[in-house]
């Protein structure tokens, strides 16, 4: 019975304590003051109040333009919107800043974050990859303009990740060609993936899968197009082996170089020699 009385006496107090926030909340958005508003604006902000804070920080972008204190607000109210995960907005905000302000202090950060809104919003390697190229660019377009950043490695570190997301996106692209069916297309999509990241953790199953993808084309092509393609999978068989000699696809690579060598009625003493 104690603890039942206890809880609602908690409960009531907390009730009173809201309703007591709220209606201070109102007064201070109804007031004209805006210097006050400006400063209670912040406490919201530095008490990590973030919907409290945008709610006063919106009003404040207008009230402010084209005083020495707008940069301020701007980024405020940005980071405000990036707090509570409206990266969309927040990436317009600190747009505006760097549009309007290029020489305010939060100008470096500010760049930093539209890279990395972009960078949360960048979606799974299955998805479009619109954002994911934006980010890169955002960030590319930081160490650029802050060399000397203490962000530079982590926009570099987010640059990687973004860039290997790509790639598996292309890789994914090669691989749905592939199972399709379509090897010419699924070769035009992994060779563009390592032709464009040549240094990707996915290098080895990427020239894998292009072999694989070569050596079906040439066997399933017609007799016109047959021996080039053949020679040209044979080409891919020596690029892959001479850097994946201890590959875990090794003996399938293999597999196939014997194949192609008897399409191609060489042997396969004569083609070593010769490579």
């Amino acid at each position: 019975m104690l603890k039942k009385l206890y809880g609602n006496k908690v409960i009531f107090i907390l009730s009173v304590l809201f309703l007591m926030g709220c209606s201070n909340f109102n007064k201070i958005v109804k007031s004209t003051d805006y210097e006050y508003k400006y400063k209670k604006a912040l406490e919201y902000y530095q008490d990590k109040d973030y919907s409290h804070a945008s709610i006063m920080l919106e009003e404040l972008v207008n009230v402010y333009r084209g005083t020495s204190s707008a940069d301020d607000v701007y980024f405020y109210y940005a980071k405000s919107l990036f707090e509570q995960k409206d990266y969309i907005m927040a990436t317009h905000w600190f747009r505006s800043l760097l549009d309007e302000f290029s020489e305010s202090e939060h100008a470096e950060e500010s760049q930093f974050m539209v890279g990395y809104c972009y960078y949360l919003q960048s979606p799974s390697p299955r998805l479009d990859q619109s954002v994911t190229y934006k980010a890169i660019d955002a960030f590319h377009l930081f160490i650029n303009l802050y060399p000397a950043s203490s962000r530079k490695a982590k926009a570099e570190s987010f640059i990687n990740e973004l860039r290997n997301k790509l790639v598996y996106k292309s890789y994914l692209t090669g691989k749905l060609y592939y199972d399709l069916g379509n090897y010419k297309a699924a070769v035009i999509a992994l060779s563009n993936s390592l032709k464009d990241f040549p240094s990707t953790k996915y290098r080895e199953d990427l020239m894998f899968m292009l072999l694989k993808a070569k050596y079906l084309l040439a066997t399933n092509s017609v007799e016109a197009k047959k021996e080039q393609r053949l020679s040209n999978a044979l080409d891919e068989y020596f690029a892959f082996a001479d850097e994946f000699p201890k590959s875990k696809n090794k003996k399938d690579a293999d597999n196939y170089y014997k194949v192609l060598v008897k399409l191609l009625n060489y042997k396969s003493e004569d083609v070593l020699e010769t490579k």
